[in-house]
């Protein structure tokens, strides 16, 4: 499994639109991707403007090359670009170890 991290800052005041947009566009466009095994989102609260994106895929290249080579690439940008106070800093991670908690 893929771990795609994305820190994502967007503009002032726009935190519950952007929250909105951001779930819509992980459950109707991301969803459908190949590869796609979850996410998560977490907002800043030092950094109100700020989010960190994790996405899980089975692949790299589920994420490199299928999704963001595909039409589905455009619908989520459409759907949470206008946010964007900067472009998205985005890195891939392959997981070392992992805990449940326990």
């Amino acid at each position: 499994m893929i771990l795609e991290l994305a820190d994502i800052r967007i503009q002032p005041g726009q935190q519950a639109a952007f929250e909105e947009a951001i779930e819509r566009g992980l459950r109707t466009v991301i969803s459908q991707a190949k590869g796609f095994q979850g996410f998560t989102v977490n907002h800043g609260i030092e950094s109100p403007e700020r989010y960190v994106l994790q996405i899980f895929w089975a692949t790299l290249e589920d994420h490199t090359e299928g999704f963001r080579g595909s039409p589905l690439f455009a619908q989520w940008r459409a759907i949470v670009g206008p946010f964007f106070a900067a472009p998205p800093v985005v890195e891939h991670f392959e997981l070392v170890t992992h805990s449940d908690g326990n």
